[in-house]
């Protein structure tokens, strides 16, 4: 009988260690460094093969390669295919991560219902009765989906060799085990191996695999780090459990864009496809209130308008709050320094709250400009025309500073009917023909003076 051979693990950067301490010396984190049972004598691929039987590749000249133009595989869902660069690439294995209960499972289960191909959903952590009950509600009506109920690898393999799907989503990764590997599902090293195996049969079979992964408390995808670098495309699922909307951004992408990103409504019957989700963004008003103001602001490649709402008020106490909603607390106490250092205005004693509407987080220094125009018509009690929207970052001195992808943004505004948008002075245009009055401010006073 062979010696029973362990080794430790760090649960949280994958580092491996020969004995157990206290604090691994990679990531610097304590009590994370864990036992796990690593025998087996011999190692072999998803098929089963033992790698001495293998064919050893040999070289071959980049120029003697023969290449074909593979069709990435589109999907019906139309922010999905956007956010990976025009559709699923085959051989491709793609990694989703995101909070528990954001919907992960019902964005992958809808886009495995609308393919118009064969797919094999496995599931490892609800019943074949669960998923039917959810996929009733997004549609009942589909014939290409096949639902397998399985965390063994070597059996998923199986059932993909007789089945043989178009593509494959797995729920979760965490949940698989593999039999080369003799420790518990979600394990360092199960994890490495299982995620291994179906890297060579994603990439033997030409077929794509799709990978849901659970995260940890301070939002990075749980297991080793070496996971995401296995993978070829990491995205991202993302936003506030109270509102309805989702957020879809990719963090690697090997064969398109970083910069995109999907915007999905949560609703009883699935996820909807936000096509223009600066129409759902700005709040319909009947008059004009005070406070409220619309900024042009760039989400990855898509220009977006959303609204900016702040509250100014005669502190109670004699601390003030500061209080922002999807913005930096910082950045807002930065702004509010400049506008009494620059402008004038005496804010110290005051309470600020800054709220950006649709629960979604913005890190778009742009809308500086709309922060500072929100507060400064709370703090006079004085409404901005509904048809102004303003784009500016705002330095230290109080200079209006210039931004990228100006012109998408103004284009974007003018598409949404509105008149003015306020823009940096020192910013190149090119815009020619446009019904919209491009209003150009160098420093905060120049704003102050349109405005109030």
């Amino acid at each position: 009988m062979a010696k029973i051979k362990t080794t430790f693990f760090c649960q949280k950067c994958g580092s491996q260690y020969a004995k157990w301490q206290g604090q691994c010396t990679s990531c610097k984190s304590w009590n994370t460094i864990a036992e796990e049972l690593v025998q087996k004598t011999v190692k072999s691929d998803w098929q089963g093969t033992t790698a001495g039987t293998k064919q050893i590749p040999k070289p071959t000249l980049i120029h003697d390669i023969v290449t074909s133009s593979e069709e990435r595989l589109k999907t019906n869902d139309k922010e999905f295919n956007r956010v990976l660069g025009g559709g699923i690439v085959p051989g491709s294995l793609t990694l989703l991560g995101g909070e528990p209960g954001i919907g992960k499972s019902t964005l992958l289960l809808q886009i495995a219902l609308n393919l118009p191909f064969k797919t094999l959903y496995v599931s490892g952590e609800e019943s074949q009765k669960q998923i039917k009950m959810r996929a009733e509600r997004i549609n009942p009506n589909t014939k290409s989906c096949y639902l397998l109920t399985e965390t063994k690898t070597q059996n998923i393999f199986k059932q993909t060799v007789s089945l043989q799907p178009d593509i494959i989503v797995i729920d979760s990764i965490q949940t698989l085990h593999s039999d080369y590997i003799e420790s518990s599902s979600g394990s360092i090293s199960q994890i490495k191996q299982c995620t291994s195996e179906l890297i060579q049969f994603a990439k033997e079979t030409a077929t794509p695999v799709i990978l849901i992964g659970h995260i940890t408390k301070d939002g990075s995808i749980a297991g080793p780090k070496i996971l995401e670098h296995m993978v070829d495309t990491v995205l991202q699922f993302e936003g506030d459990r109270n509102h309805v909307f989702r957020i879809l951004r990719v963090n690697k992408n090997r064969f398109g864009s970083t910069n995109e990103l999907g915007i999905y409504e949560m609703l009883g019957s699935g996820l909807r496809e936000v096509s223009n989700p600066s129409e759902i963004l700005i709040s319909k008003k009947e008059e004009e209130l005070s406070g409220n103001v619309v900024a042009a602001t760039i989400e990855g490649m898509r220009p977006l308008m959303i609204e900016v709402q702040a509250l100014v008020s005669t502190a109670v106490y004699g601390t003030p709050q500061r209080s922002t909603t999807g913005f930096n607390a910082k950045r807002l106490n930065m702004l509010l320094a400049v506008l009494e250092k620059r402008a004038g205005f005496r804010l110290g004693a005051k309470d600020v709250f800054l709220n950006i509407t649709g629960g979604i987080n913005v890190d778009d220094p742009a809308i500086d400009l709309a922060v500072i125009a929100a507060i400064l018509s709370s703090n006079e009690d004085v409404a901005l025309e509904n048809h102004l929207c303003f784009a500016g970052e705002v330095g230290l001195s109080g200079e209006i500073r210039p931004i990228q992808r100006a012109e998408q943004r103004i284009l974007e505004a003018e598409k949404l009917g509105f008149s003015t948008i306020f823009i940096s002075k020192y910013n190149k245009l090119s815009l020619k023909n446009t019904t919209i009055k491009i209003q150009l401010v160098s420093k905060i006073e120049d704003l102050v003076k349109a405005i109030t």
